[in-house]
């Protein structure tokens, strides 16, 4: 596996993939703060487009990625992981709003700690996903670095020529 970092208004992300598909995106600090592996090598070359969208989306230019990803996890998680991904950008939705998504109405626990496992944030917009009464909930990054995600998101998108 390799690695890279790249500086963000939220601080230096973790970058972890093989040559064709990121793996993880992790937080330098937060409850999921995440670091390379002992056998993991530093190489920048395979996140130079993983990089290039980051920087658009906090640069307010990009709304979607579109990368390829390596998604693991249970049939359950991955399809947390995927209705994830439908959120609109600039728009949240409650965990309960995911577990009727996925046609799980009563395992919105389960939608919770899926959420909480994304090894994938920003780029799979964990961020996004808040609790029913409209609260921000749990946030690997911290529950400031979600906030800011939301506040970036919700002023870049009434601009329609982002990406």
């Amino acid at each position: 596996m390799y690695y890279c970092y790249h500086d963000t208004p939220i601080g230096k992300l973790l970058l972890a993939g093989d040559e064709e598909r990121l793996h993880v995106v992790g937080f330098s600090a937060g409850k999921m703060r995440r670091e390379p592996e002992h056998d993991w090598i530093y190489k920048e070359t395979p996140f130079a487009e993983a990089r290039r969208q980051l920087s658009e989306y906090f640069a307010g230019k990009r709304k979607a990625f579109d990368l390829p990803l390596a998604v693991t996890g249970t049939e359950f998680q991955r399809r947390v992981l995927e209705e994830l991904q439908r959120i609109p950008y600039g728009e949240t939705v409650s965990y309960a709003d995911i577990a009727r998504r996925i046609g799980r109405p009563k395992a919105v626990r389960a939608v919770g700690a899926a959420n909480g496992s994304n090894p994938l944030p920003i780029v799979i917009p964990c961020h996004r996903v808040i609790g029913s009464s409209g609260d921000l909930t749990g946030f690997g990054g911290g529950l400031e670095t979600k906030r800011r995600l939301l506040r970036l998101e919700a002023e870049r998108s009434q601009f329609p020529n982002v990406v």
